[in-house]
Protein backbone atom coordinates (compact mmCIF):
# COMPACT_ATOMS: atom_id res chain seq x y z
CA UNK A 1 0.00 0.00 0.00
CA UNK A 2 1.31 3.40 -0.96
CA UNK A 3 1.85 5.72 2.00
CA UNK A 4 -0.53 8.63 2.51
CA UNK A 5 1.28 11.95 2.16
CA UNK A 6 0.27 15.45 3.10
CA UNK A 7 0.31 16.42 -0.61
CA UNK A 8 2.22 19.54 0.06
CA UNK A 9 3.62 19.51 -3.51
CA UNK A 10 0.31 18.85 -5.23
CA UNK A 11 -0.85 21.22 -7.93
CA UNK A 12 -3.09 23.80 -6.20
CA UNK A 13 -5.44 23.82 -9.20
CA UNK A 14 -5.93 20.04 -8.92
CA UNK A 15 -6.40 20.35 -5.16
CA UNK A 16 -9.03 23.07 -5.60
CA UNK A 17 -10.74 21.15 -8.42
CA UNK A 18 -11.08 17.98 -6.32
CA UNK A 19 -12.24 19.90 -3.25
CA UNK A 20 -14.92 21.73 -5.24
CA UNK A 21 -16.17 18.75 -7.25
CA UNK A 22 -16.38 16.43 -4.22
CA UNK A 23 -18.11 19.02 -2.02
CA UNK A 24 -21.02 19.58 -4.42
CA UNK A 25 -24.51 18.67 -3.22
CA UNK A 26 -27.82 18.18 -4.95
CA UNK A 27 -28.45 16.90 -8.49
CA UNK A 28 -24.96 17.87 -9.67
CA UNK A 29 -23.18 15.90 -6.90
CA UNK A 30 -21.00 12.97 -7.89
CA UNK A 31 -22.48 9.54 -7.00
CA UNK A 32 -19.98 8.66 -4.28
CA UNK A 33 -20.68 7.95 -0.61
CA UNK A 34 -20.04 10.88 1.70
CA UNK A 35 -17.89 8.79 4.05
CA UNK A 36 -15.34 7.96 1.29
CA UNK A 37 -15.07 11.27 -0.60
CA UNK A 38 -12.08 12.37 1.47
CA UNK A 39 -10.33 9.04 0.72
CA UNK A 40 -11.05 9.45 -3.02
CA UNK A 41 -9.50 12.92 -2.90
CA UNK A 42 -6.40 11.54 -1.17
CA UNK A 43 -6.06 8.71 -3.71
CA UNK A 44 -6.20 11.10 -6.67
CA UNK A 45 -3.75 13.55 -5.10
CA UNK A 46 -1.31 10.72 -4.37
CA UNK A 47 -1.70 9.51 -7.96
CA UNK A 48 -0.92 12.94 -9.45
CA UNK A 49 2.12 13.27 -7.16
CA UNK A 50 3.50 9.89 -8.24
CA UNK A 51 2.39 10.08 -11.92
CA UNK A 52 2.01 13.73 -12.99
CA UNK A 53 0.82 12.69 -16.46
CA UNK A 54 -2.39 11.22 -14.98
CA UNK A 55 -4.66 14.22 -14.48
CA UNK A 56 -8.04 13.96 -12.72
CA UNK A 57 -11.22 15.29 -14.34
CA UNK A 58 -14.90 14.42 -14.68
CA UNK A 59 -16.63 12.88 -17.66
CA UNK A 60 -19.75 10.92 -18.61
CA UNK A 61 -19.49 7.14 -18.33
CA UNK A 62 -21.97 4.88 -20.15
CA UNK A 63 -22.78 1.54 -18.56
CA UNK A 64 -23.52 -1.63 -20.53
CA UNK A 65 -27.26 -1.18 -19.90
CA UNK A 66 -27.22 2.33 -21.40
CA UNK A 67 -27.20 4.30 -18.15
CA UNK A 68 -25.00 7.39 -18.12
CA UNK A 69 -23.42 8.89 -15.05
CA UNK A 70 -20.92 11.65 -14.35
CA UNK A 71 -17.79 10.13 -12.76
CA UNK A 72 -14.23 11.04 -11.85
CA UNK A 73 -11.43 9.74 -14.07
CA UNK A 74 -7.65 9.96 -14.29
CA UNK A 75 -6.47 10.23 -17.89
CA UNK A 76 -2.87 10.20 -19.05
CA UNK A 77 0.01 7.79 -19.57
CA UNK A 78 1.62 5.04 -17.51
CA UNK A 79 5.36 4.41 -18.04
CA UNK A 80 6.65 0.93 -18.77
CA UNK A 81 10.08 -0.49 -19.60
CA UNK A 82 10.26 -2.85 -22.58
CA UNK A 83 13.61 -4.23 -23.77
CA UNK A 84 15.44 -1.57 -21.78
CA UNK A 85 13.48 1.35 -23.29
CA UNK A 86 10.80 3.40 -21.48
CA UNK A 87 7.45 3.74 -23.25
CA UNK A 88 4.25 5.48 -22.17
CA UNK A 89 0.90 3.70 -22.41
CA UNK A 90 -2.17 5.98 -22.66
CA UNK A 91 -4.83 4.88 -20.15
CA UNK A 92 -8.06 6.10 -18.56
CA UNK A 93 -8.86 5.11 -14.96
CA UNK A 94 -12.60 5.48 -14.17
CA UNK A 95 -13.61 5.72 -10.52
CA UNK A 96 -16.94 3.88 -10.46
CA UNK A 97 -19.83 4.70 -8.11
CA UNK A 98 -18.74 1.99 -5.65
CA UNK A 99 -15.10 3.17 -5.47
CA UNK A 100 -12.99 2.72 -3.31
CA UNK A 101 -14.81 -0.29 -1.83
CA UNK A 102 -14.65 -1.86 -5.30
CA UNK A 103 -11.91 -1.48 -7.93
CA UNK A 104 -11.91 1.21 -10.64
CA UNK A 105 -12.43 0.48 -14.33
CA UNK A 106 -9.24 0.83 -16.42
CA UNK A 107 -9.06 1.19 -20.22
CA UNK A 108 -6.08 1.61 -22.52
CA UNK A 109 -6.65 4.64 -24.72
CA UNK A 110 -4.80 4.09 -28.03
CA UNK A 111 -4.26 6.98 -30.41
CA UNK A 112 -5.15 6.80 -34.12
CA UNK A 113 -1.78 5.27 -35.03
CA UNK A 114 -1.96 2.54 -32.37
CA UNK A 115 -3.75 -0.81 -32.21
CA UNK A 116 -4.56 -3.18 -29.36
CA UNK A 117 -2.66 -6.45 -29.40
CA UNK A 118 -4.87 -9.48 -29.99
CA UNK A 119 -4.92 -11.66 -28.05
CA UNK A 120 -3.60 -10.13 -24.84
CA UNK A 121 -3.75 -11.78 -21.39
CA UNK A 122 -4.79 -8.59 -19.59
CA UNK A 123 -6.47 -6.35 -22.22
CA UNK A 124 -9.54 -7.32 -24.25
CA UNK A 125 -10.17 -5.99 -27.79
CA UNK A 126 -12.26 -3.09 -26.43
CA UNK A 127 -9.30 -1.91 -24.31
CA UNK A 128 -10.64 -3.00 -20.91
CA UNK A 129 -7.76 -3.91 -18.57
CA UNK A 130 -7.94 -6.84 -16.13
CA UNK A 131 -4.88 -7.49 -13.97
CA UNK A 132 -4.57 -9.43 -10.68
CA UNK A 133 -4.34 -6.21 -8.65
CA UNK A 134 -7.84 -5.19 -9.85
CA UNK A 135 -9.23 -8.69 -9.34
CA UNK A 136 -7.84 -8.85 -5.78
CA UNK A 137 -8.79 -5.30 -4.81
CA UNK A 138 -9.00 -4.95 -1.02
CA UNK A 139 -10.61 -1.94 0.66
CA UNK A 140 -9.12 0.22 2.16
CA UNK A 141 -5.51 -0.85 1.52
CA UNK A 142 -5.69 -0.84 -2.31
CA UNK A 143 -5.10 2.52 -4.00
CA UNK A 144 -4.48 4.18 -7.36
CA UNK A 145 -0.70 4.59 -6.99
CA UNK A 146 -0.13 0.87 -6.55
CA UNK A 147 -2.58 0.24 -9.40
CA UNK A 148 -0.58 2.45 -11.78
CA UNK A 149 2.65 0.70 -10.78
CA UNK A 150 1.08 -2.70 -11.40
CA UNK A 151 -0.18 -1.52 -14.79
CA UNK A 152 3.36 -0.54 -15.79
CA UNK A 153 4.68 -3.89 -14.54
CA UNK A 154 2.22 -6.07 -16.46
CA UNK A 155 2.40 -3.89 -19.58
CA UNK A 156 6.19 -4.26 -19.59
CA UNK A 157 5.81 -8.05 -19.60
CA UNK A 158 3.51 -7.96 -22.64
CA UNK A 159 2.86 -4.54 -24.27
CA UNK A 160 -0.86 -4.12 -24.99
CA UNK A 161 -0.48 -1.59 -27.85
CA UNK A 162 1.50 -1.51 -31.10
CA UNK A 163 2.14 1.36 -33.46
CA UNK A 164 0.80 1.05 -37.00
CA UNK A 165 3.33 1.66 -39.80
CA UNK A 166 1.91 3.74 -42.61
CA UNK A 167 3.36 2.87 -46.02
CA UNK A 168 2.44 4.76 -49.22
CA UNK A 169 0.60 2.67 -51.88
CA UNK A 170 3.48 2.99 -54.39
CA UNK A 171 6.05 1.37 -52.10
CA UNK A 172 6.62 -2.36 -52.44
CA UNK A 173 8.90 -2.96 -49.43
CA UNK A 174 10.25 -1.00 -46.50
CA UNK A 175 13.09 -1.09 -44.00
CA UNK A 176 13.55 0.44 -40.60
CA UNK A 177 16.75 2.33 -39.88
CA UNK A 178 18.46 2.60 -36.52
CA UNK A 179 16.68 5.83 -35.57
CA UNK A 180 13.22 4.29 -35.83
CA UNK A 181 12.03 5.89 -39.15
CA UNK A 182 10.67 3.77 -42.00
CA UNK A 183 12.54 3.97 -45.32
CA UNK A 184 10.37 3.04 -48.33
CA UNK A 185 12.04 1.83 -51.61
CA UNK A 186 10.31 2.62 -54.87
CA UNK A 187 9.17 -0.44 -56.81
CA UNK A 188 8.75 1.11 -60.34
CA UNK A 189 11.17 0.33 -63.19
CA UNK A 190 13.93 2.85 -64.01
CA UNK A 191 13.89 4.32 -60.54
CA UNK A 192 15.24 1.49 -58.45
CA UNK A 193 18.03 3.63 -57.01
CA UNK A 194 15.71 6.32 -55.76
CA UNK A 195 14.52 6.16 -52.16
CA UNK A 196 12.20 8.26 -50.11
CA UNK A 197 12.05 8.57 -46.34
CA UNK A 198 8.56 7.96 -44.96
CA UNK A 199 7.00 9.58 -41.89
CA UNK A 200 7.88 7.92 -38.55
CA UNK A 201 5.28 5.49 -37.26
CA UNK A 202 4.68 7.72 -34.20
CA UNK A 203 5.48 11.45 -34.55
CA UNK A 204 8.17 12.71 -32.25
CA UNK A 205 7.37 15.70 -30.09
CA UNK A 206 9.72 17.60 -27.87
CA UNK A 207 7.13 18.85 -25.35
CA UNK A 208 5.04 17.18 -24.16
CA UNK A 209 6.50 13.76 -24.89
CA UNK A 210 4.64 11.27 -27.01
CA UNK A 211 2.10 9.38 -24.94
CA UNK A 212 3.50 6.02 -26.00
CA UNK A 213 7.16 6.37 -26.98
CA UNK A 214 10.31 7.37 -25.15
CA UNK A 215 13.77 8.49 -26.27
CA UNK A 216 12.55 8.91 -29.86
CA UNK A 217 12.01 5.14 -30.32
CA UNK A 218 8.99 3.46 -31.88
CA UNK A 219 7.10 0.58 -30.26
CA UNK A 220 7.86 -3.01 -31.24
CA UNK A 221 6.37 -4.03 -34.58
CA UNK A 222 2.98 -5.69 -34.78
CA UNK A 223 2.92 -9.41 -33.89
CA UNK A 224 2.20 -10.23 -37.54
CA UNK A 225 5.66 -8.87 -38.45
CA UNK A 226 7.52 -10.89 -35.82
CA UNK A 227 9.23 -14.14 -36.62
CA UNK A 228 7.47 -17.43 -35.98
CA UNK A 229 7.69 -18.19 -32.27
CA UNK A 230 9.18 -21.36 -30.89
CA UNK A 231 6.40 -24.00 -30.34
CA UNK A 232 7.89 -24.96 -27.01
CA UNK A 233 7.75 -21.35 -25.88
CA UNK A 234 4.16 -21.05 -27.08
CA UNK A 235 3.20 -24.24 -25.25
CA UNK A 236 4.96 -23.03 -22.11
CA UNK A 237 3.20 -19.64 -22.22
CA UNK A 238 -0.19 -21.26 -22.80
CA UNK A 239 0.39 -23.67 -19.93
CA UNK A 240 1.33 -20.80 -17.65
CA UNK A 241 -1.74 -18.81 -18.71
CA UNK A 242 -4.00 -21.81 -18.10
CA UNK A 243 -2.43 -22.40 -14.72
CA UNK A 244 -2.86 -18.73 -13.81
CA UNK A 245 -6.52 -18.85 -14.92
CA UNK A 246 -7.12 -22.01 -12.88
CA UNK A 247 -5.52 -20.52 -9.79
CA UNK A 248 -7.46 -17.31 -10.29
CA UNK A 249 -10.69 -19.30 -10.53
CA UNK A 250 -9.90 -21.11 -7.30
CA UNK A 251 -9.03 -17.82 -5.60
CA UNK A 252 -12.27 -16.20 -6.76
CA UNK A 253 -14.27 -19.21 -5.53
CA UNK A 254 -12.49 -19.07 -2.19
CA UNK A 255 -13.11 -15.34 -2.05
CA UNK A 256 -16.86 -15.81 -2.63
CA UNK A 257 -16.98 -18.51 0.04
CA UNK A 258 -15.19 -16.28 2.52
CA UNK A 259 -17.51 -13.39 1.66
CA UNK A 260 -20.54 -15.58 2.42
CA UNK A 261 -18.95 -16.63 5.69
CA UNK A 262 -18.18 -13.02 6.56
CA UNK A 263 -21.78 -12.02 5.81
CA UNK A 264 -22.95 -14.77 8.15
CA UNK A 265 -20.56 -13.59 10.84
CA UNK A 266 -21.69 -10.00 10.40
CA UNK A 267 -25.34 -11.10 10.74
CA UNK A 268 -24.46 -13.08 13.87
CA UNK A 269 -22.63 -10.04 15.21
CA UNK A 270 -25.70 -7.87 14.62
CA UNK A 271 -27.91 -10.40 16.46
CA UNK A 272 -25.45 -10.55 19.35
CA UNK A 273 -25.36 -6.77 19.56
CA UNK A 274 -29.17 -6.67 19.64
CA UNK A 275 -29.22 -9.26 22.41
CA UNK A 276 -26.56 -7.32 24.27
CA UNK A 277 -28.79 -4.25 24.18
CA UNK A 278 -31.74 -6.30 25.44
CA UNK A 279 -29.63 -7.71 28.27
CA UNK A 280 -28.42 -4.23 29.19
CA UNK A 281 -32.03 -2.97 29.28
CA UNK A 282 -33.08 -5.96 31.41
CA UNK A 283 -30.13 -5.46 33.75
CA UNK A 284 -30.99 -1.80 34.12
CA UNK A 285 -34.62 -2.64 34.95
CA UNK A 286 -33.51 -5.21 37.51
CA UNK A 287 -31.17 -2.68 39.12
CA UNK A 288 -34.00 -0.14 39.32
CA UNK A 289 -36.29 -2.79 40.81
CA UNK A 290 -33.58 -3.74 43.31
CA UNK A 291 -33.23 -0.12 44.38
CA UNK A 292 -37.00 0.14 44.85
CA UNK A 293 -37.10 -3.04 46.93
CA UNK A 294 -34.22 -1.79 49.06
CA UNK A 295 -36.12 1.43 49.71
CA UNK A 296 -39.24 -0.52 50.68
CA UNK A 297 -37.13 -2.74 52.95
CA UNK A 298 -35.72 0.32 54.67
CA UNK A 299 -39.24 1.65 55.14
CA UNK A 300 -40.45 -1.67 56.62
CA UNK A 301 -37.47 -1.80 58.97
CA UNK A 302 -38.15 1.76 60.10
CA UNK A 303 -41.82 1.00 60.75
CA UNK A 304 -40.85 -2.16 62.64
CA UNK A 305 -38.52 -0.12 64.83
CA UNK A 306 -41.29 2.36 65.48
CA UNK A 307 -43.73 -0.43 66.43
CA UNK A 308 -41.19 -2.10 68.71
CA UNK A 309 -40.50 1.21 70.41
CA UNK A 310 -44.23 1.82 70.91
CA UNK A 311 -44.68 -1.64 72.41
CA UNK A 312 -41.78 -1.07 74.80
CA UNK A 313 -43.20 2.27 75.87
CA UNK A 314 -46.74 0.97 76.44
CA UNK A 315 -45.94 -2.46 77.88
CA UNK A 316 -46.21 -1.14 81.45
CA UNK A 317 -49.52 0.58 80.74
CA UNK A 318 -51.05 -2.68 79.53
CA UNK A 319 -50.09 -4.38 82.80
CA UNK A 320 -51.84 -1.65 84.81
CA UNK A 321 -55.03 -1.89 82.78
CA UNK A 322 -55.34 -5.63 83.35
CA UNK A 323 -57.62 -7.59 81.04
CA UNK A 324 -58.77 -5.41 78.12
CA UNK A 325 -61.59 -6.35 75.77
CA UNK A 326 -60.20 -6.18 72.22
CA UNK A 327 -63.59 -5.16 70.86
CA UNK A 328 -63.53 -1.96 72.91
CA UNK A 329 -59.94 -0.90 72.26
CA UNK A 330 -60.89 1.29 69.29
CA UNK A 331 -63.97 3.49 69.48
CA UNK A 332 -65.59 4.80 66.25
CA UNK A 333 -65.85 8.56 65.99
CA UNK A 334 -69.39 8.62 64.46
CA UNK A 335 -72.29 6.25 63.68
CA UNK A 336 -71.20 5.74 60.05
CA UNK A 337 -67.74 4.68 61.15
CA UNK A 338 -69.23 2.30 63.72
CA UNK A 339 -71.52 0.75 61.11
CA UNK A 340 -68.60 0.46 58.67
CA UNK A 341 -66.48 -1.28 61.32
CA UNK A 342 -69.27 -3.76 62.18
CA UNK A 343 -69.96 -4.59 58.50
CA UNK A 344 -66.27 -5.11 57.72
CA UNK A 345 -65.77 -7.33 60.78
CA UNK A 346 -68.85 -9.42 59.93
CA UNK A 347 -67.72 -9.76 56.29
CA UNK A 348 -64.27 -11.01 57.31
CA UNK A 349 -65.75 -13.38 59.94
CA UNK A 350 -68.13 -14.92 57.38
CA UNK A 351 -65.20 -15.30 54.97
CA UNK A 352 -63.32 -17.28 57.64
CA UNK A 353 -66.35 -19.49 58.29
CA UNK A 354 -66.74 -20.30 54.59
CA UNK A 355 -63.05 -21.16 54.38
CA UNK A 356 -63.43 -23.50 57.40
CA UNK A 357 -66.42 -25.19 55.73
CA UNK A 358 -64.31 -25.74 52.58
CA UNK A 359 -61.60 -27.45 54.61
CA UNK A 360 -64.22 -29.57 56.46
CA UNK A 361 -65.76 -30.71 53.18
CA UNK A 362 -62.35 -31.67 51.80
CA UNK A 363 -61.62 -33.74 54.94
CA UNK A 364 -65.10 -35.40 54.88
CA UNK A 365 -66.27 -33.97 58.20
CA UNK A 366 -69.64 -32.66 56.87
CA UNK A 367 -71.81 -34.01 54.05
CA UNK A 368 -72.00 -32.18 50.75
CA UNK A 369 -75.70 -31.16 50.97
CA UNK A 370 -75.20 -29.60 54.40
CA UNK A 371 -72.12 -27.77 53.06
CA UNK A 372 -74.14 -26.24 50.22
CA UNK A 373 -76.96 -25.21 52.56
CA UNK A 374 -74.64 -23.46 55.02
CA UNK A 375 -72.59 -21.77 52.28
CA UNK A 376 -75.80 -20.44 50.66
CA UNK A 377 -76.99 -18.91 53.95
CA UNK A 378 -73.60 -17.45 54.81
CA UNK A 379 -73.08 -16.01 51.32
CA UNK A 380 -76.45 -14.26 51.47
CA UNK A 381 -75.60 -12.71 54.82
CA UNK A 382 -72.13 -11.72 53.56
CA UNK A 383 -73.69 -10.05 50.52
CA UNK A 384 -75.89 -7.85 52.75
CA UNK A 385 -72.91 -6.79 54.86
CA UNK A 386 -70.87 -5.91 51.75
CA UNK A 387 -73.78 -3.94 50.26
CA UNK A 388 -74.12 -2.03 53.51
CA UNK A 389 -70.39 -1.28 53.50
CA UNK A 390 -70.63 0.07 49.93
CA UNK A 391 -73.51 2.39 50.91
CA UNK A 392 -71.62 3.59 53.97
CA UNK A 393 -68.56 4.35 51.81
CA UNK A 394 -70.72 6.32 49.35
CA UNK A 395 -72.33 8.35 52.16
CA UNK A 396 -68.93 8.98 53.72
CA UNK A 397 -67.59 10.20 50.37
CA UNK A 398 -70.53 12.56 49.93
CA UNK A 399 -69.98 13.91 53.40
CA UNK A 400 -66.31 14.56 52.68
CA UNK A 401 -67.17 16.35 49.43
CA UNK A 402 -69.74 18.50 51.20
CA UNK A 403 -67.24 19.35 53.93
CA UNK A 404 -64.63 20.36 51.32
CA UNK A 405 -67.19 22.52 49.49
CA UNK A 406 -68.11 24.26 52.73
CA UNK A 407 -64.47 25.01 53.46
CA UNK A 408 -63.91 26.39 49.95
CA UNK A 409 -66.95 28.66 50.27
CA UNK A 410 -65.54 30.05 53.51
CA UNK A 411 -62.26 30.94 51.77
CA UNK A 412 -64.00 32.40 48.77
CA UNK A 413 -66.44 34.45 50.88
Amino acid sequence: MAPMTAHGGSNPHILQFLSNILSQRGPSALPYSEDVKWLIRQHLLSLTDAFPSLQPNTSTFTHNDGRTVNLLQAEGTVPMVFQGITYYIPVIIWLMESYPRYPPCVYVNPTRDMIVKRPHPHVNPSGLVSIPYLQNWIYPSSNLVDLARNLGHYFSLDPPLYSQRRVSPGNSNSNVNSTGTSVAMSGSSGSGDSASVARPSIPQRSSPPSPYVGSGRIMPPSPQRQAVEDPNEVYRRNAINKLVDTIHGHIMGLKKTREVEMDGLFNAQAVLRQREEQLNYGLKDMQNEKEGLEQQLQMVLMNADVMEGWLRDNEGKMAKLGNVDADHVFEPCDPLSKQMLECTASDLALEDIIYSLDKALQEGVIPFDQYLKNVRLLSREQFFHRATSAKVKANDMQAQVANMAARISEYVG
